[in-house]
């Protein structure tokens, strides 16, 4: 799948567990607010644990590949 949007980041975590992926990920959606990251994480909870994330934290999950274990995450304006 080609990036739906511009991509103005992008960071392969591999097989990082979701526990520190997520701190990891805060870290550098904060980085670009309003901006779009593309996330590959094969880590086998991600499908459904950066989804759920996603949503907690008020970022935009724009798109999932789940061939290329990819993600697409619009990063919020309002990090404080």
């Amino acid at each position: 799948m080609l990036d739906p949007e511009p991509v103005a980041d992008r960071w392969d975590a591999g097989h990082m567990g979701c526990g520190e992926l997520v701190i990891v990920l805060r870290a550098r959606l904060k980085k670009i607010p309003g901006a779009v990251l593309r996330l590959d994480a094969h880590d086998a909870g991600a499908p459904e644990d950066i989804p759920a994330w996603c949503g907690m934290t008020r970022n935009q999950l724009i798109a999932h590949d789940p061939a290329a274990h990819r993600f697409w995450i619009r990063s919020r304006l309002d990090w404080t």
